[in-house]
């Protein structure tokens, strides 16, 4: 009974996930009091025949983003790759636990060696690693390892009666260094923001000024977090001086390198990350740029002893001093978390399948694919860049004919700042490409191409750049500036 149903599951999700094809719509959007009603989420008392499970399974599918599809562009992950989808499939059939080697003897042995393979592409001097549940958690892991370092007895003691811990990091860096720094009682007001440069590069000087400051005002410099590769713009910041300061001041330095980070696959691009082997930790997320399945994200450690002396409880109903093999290959008790899903083997899987030049390849054609579309918004008077290009981010801005060449308008800025939004909700609504938006420090809102799916072709990057200056045109059909109306499509 349950085969039969279970191969019926895999039918439906290789006819409607894995090989759907890409003129299907990326999203069938509903707002969301229309999918409550269109959706069964009620539960209850008694359970539903199987045929009515499989009916839930497909409008769970009908409904939800297609992140495989080549135009989900949303996101710092997308495509849906088939050797990490197979090690995915295989890992929540085994249910395995990565906590002990009696537990997980293969996935165990294979993070042992992934960690290893992935420092020592870093560097001949970095010790040690863990995977986390995202960028955002191995982020918060670095701060708490840098605590630890400054002063160990907070493990035991608290940090009660010590002076005020501050962190420097980007005025661009993700918002998971303020979430953690208020988790783990740092606080957010104790984060100082380092001004950026014209292209999203932490400025050196002011970060050398602000740390000055902060410990004449008796405050207790932890840790300075810079970002290869940041969110929006994907800027590298210049490691190589940062880790100066740092080594001036003795201050743990942590790289944000979760989007930046694969690149240590390519020979060709690999420069970007000069620097990266000076810091005392760094995360890099095989999700992001490498395609692998979410979630896969690791934090490496230059002190190969710090995570067991920070994380270790040596609970004894899983780490028996007297076990009948050799508890060093235990890896739990570094380990923030117990139970914990196996997330190497996906990226292990893929490893295997493509070799590290497979990686290589995929960026290369990923960055050669962002080089091109950047040069389509130079050629096109409709768009503007936001800033030159450093990395897969391509930031720009859709220009309607009635503020092209109007830069010095009074209201220039407030007028563009609503285009991108109508734009989008346009996009959403005919499911046809999901792009993201945003604005940034005081620029009003604009569009980031970015894509992990070695798949988007030039034709691909046309029909995006066509779409959006369609849709803008008919959105924009009459406008002025001052005193004439502008019409705009209701969204």
């Amino acid at each position: 009974m349950h085969e039969n149903f279970l191969r019926a599951v895999v039918e439906i999700l290789f006819e409607n996930v894995v090989f759907a094809s890409n003129q299907t719509k990326v999203v069938l959007w509903q707002p969301p009091q229309k999918l409550e009603q269109c959706f069964d989420f009620s539960l209850g008392q008694n359970g539903v025949t199987q045929e009515k499970l499989l009916v839930f399974l497909k409008n769970t599918i009908k409904f939800s983003v297609k992140t495989g599809h080549r135009y989900f562009i949303n996101q710092l992950f997308s495509g849906l790759d088939p050797y990490g989808l197979a090690g995915q499939w295989l890992t929540d059939a085994l249910n395995a636990s990565v906590y002990t080697y009696e537990v997980a003897p293969v996935f165990t042995l294979m993070e042992t060696h992934i960690i290893g393979e992935v420092c020592r592409m870093v560097g001949p001097q970095w010790g040690d690693g863990m995977f986390c549940p995202g960028g955002s958690t191995a982020n918060g892991t670095a701060i708490n390892l840098a605590r630890f370092r400054y002063c160990p007895d907070i493990k035991k003691s608290g940090s009660c009666g010590l002076s005020r811990f501050v962190l420097f990091t980007s005025e661009e860096c993700h918002y998971s260094i303020h979430k953690f720094a208020s988790f783990i009682g740092i606080g957010e007001d104790n984060v100082i923001l380092i001004s950026t440069d014209s292209i999203g590069q932490i400025v050196p000087e002011d970060l050398d000024e602000k740390i000055k400051k902060e410990l004449a005002e008796g405050a207790i410099p932890l840790a300075v977090i810079a970002t290869l590769g940041t969110t929006v713009r994907g800027a590298f910041d210049p490691i190589c001086e940062i880790a100066e300061i740092c080594k001036k001041y003795n201050i743990w330095l942590h790289i944000d390198a979760a989007w930046g980070g694969g690149l240590i696959f390519s020979q060709k691009h690999r420069a970007k990350l000069n620097g990266i082997e000076r810091a005392d930790s760094i995360v890099i997320n095989p999700h992001k740029l490498l395609a692998v399945p979410q979630q896969c994200s690791i934090l490496l450690v230059k002190n190969r002893d710090i995570l067991y002396e920070c994380h270790s409880k040596h609970a004894e109903y899983l780490f028996q001093k007297d076990k009948y093999y050799d508890k060093s290959y235990d890896l739990g008790d570094k380990y923030l978390q117990c139970g914990r899903k196996c997330d190497v083997f996906k990226f292990w899987f893929m490893w295997k399948a493509k070799g590290s030049s497979g990686f290589a390849n995929h960026i290369d054609t990923l960055m050669d694919l962002a080089e091109y579309f950047e040069g389509q918004i130079r050629e096109r008077p409709e768009f503007m860049l936001v800033s030159p290009r450093q990395y897969m981010n391509v930031c720009f801005w859709y220009l309607p004919r009635y503020l092209q060449g109007k830069q010095n308008i009074l209201d220039y800025s407030a007028q563009l700042h609503k285009v991108a939004p109508q734009i989008k909700a346009m996009m959403i609504k005919h499911g046809s490409v999901m792009m993201g938006y945003q604005p940034l420090k005081k620029l009003p809102n604009f569009f980031r191409f970015v894509s992990q799916n070695s798949s988007v072709t030039k034709k691909d990057v046309t029909y995006i750049l066509d779409l959006i200056s369609e849709i803008g045109t008919a959105i924009y059909k009459v406008g002025h500036v001052r005193g004439c109306k502008v019409k705009v499509w209701k969204v």
